[in-house]
């Protein structure tokens, strides 16, 4: 895999002990991470099962024994950092170490509207998410943390027993442009993208790999900009959003691992295939090409 650790992505819809098994199938097929959605509805399967991440996350953790887990990304559009926070070091708690919290400004629709209030201007959505973002790393940093911000208060936050990742577990924080560049090169163990942000899923694969070698030109230029080395930061491709079919075949998942390696992408993620909609995909050639990189390590 030219060194790209592969993960999947598994959406919260899987009820009961559904939900228990494909978590365990996830790491019984060797994947490295495995992630799910921090969304309260989610597209076309807004009146389909769907679950709540963190509590998803907490079941995953005690069913599994090795894989990585995180959030693909949670926001602020209805969480708090003082709840978000004490979610992600139980989860590390629970996991024994293996989570990653994945952060994101949150875009518009049903998540950004659910708990009411005002639309916000992209400039506010930058603002509120760099709080959000400065906040979760004090409350995982610290023990007892009292803030007043603009957008987020926190009285005699305590986080005890704290996080089995030390200084804190590590942020996977997903940004396009320049300020949530910064953020990613300042807070940010990876750096988490799926191309061109305006056209998920539309996008021609030429242009994907365009945007990601501006995105990655981007991130360089902030890690310069905060004083960091830039091969510090992992560099992780959601690759279901970002190409069409990635795993049709052994060789065109390996293929599309060799063109991620050379813009220094460290992780990429595919989602499991489902029935129908959004990520269908046909389970035995899933199966194929991921055992086929996982297994030659190409």
């Amino acid at each position: 895999m030219n060194g790209v650790r592969l993960g999947g992505l598994i959406l919260p819809e899987h009820p009961g002990p559904q939900g228990h098994q494909v978590w365990r199938y996830a790491e019984e097929l060797g994947l490295a991470h495995a992630w799910t959605y921090d969304h309260l509805a989610w597209r076309t399967l807004h009146n389909r099962p769907w679950f709540e991440a963190m509590t998803t996350l907490a079941a995953a953790a005690v069913t599994t024994r090795r894989i990585g887990l995180g959030v693909l990304v949670a926001s602020p559009n209805f969480r708090h950092p003082v709840i978000c926070a004490k979610q992600a070091m139980t989860l590390d708690q629970l996991s024994g170490g293996r989570f990653t919290l994945g952060l994101g400004a949150g875009g518009p629709g049903s998540d950004a509207r659910v708990l009411g209030g005002e639309q916000l201007s992209p400039a506010a959505i930058a603002d509120r998410f760099e709080e959000f973002i400065h906040l979760c790393d004090l409350l995982l940093r610290e023990r007892k943390v009292t803030y007043r911000g603009r957008w987020y208060d926190a009285v005699d936050a305590r986080a005890e027993p704290g996080c089995v990742q030390a200084p804190r577990l590590p942020f996977a924080v997903a940004a396009t442009g320049p300020r949530g560049m910064r953020l990613a090169a300042r807070y940010a163990a990876t750096w988490v993208t799926a191309g061109d942000a305006r056209a998920l899923e539309e996008q021609d694969e030429q242009a994907a790999f365009a945007a990601l070698r501006t995105q990655s030109r981007s991130l360089e230029a902030a890690c310069a900009a905060e004083g960091r080395d830039p091969g510090t930061v992992r560099r992780l491709v959601v690759l279901s959003r970002f190409v069409r079919d990635p795993y049709s075949s052994p060789r065109r998942l390996e293929d599309l691992l060799g063109r991620c390696a050379e813009f220094g992408v460290t992780d990429a993620v595919v989602a499991l295939p489902r029935p129908d909609g959004v990520f269908a995909g046909d389970p035995a050639a899933f199966e194929r090409a991921l055992r086929h990189v996982i297994e030659t390590g190409r």
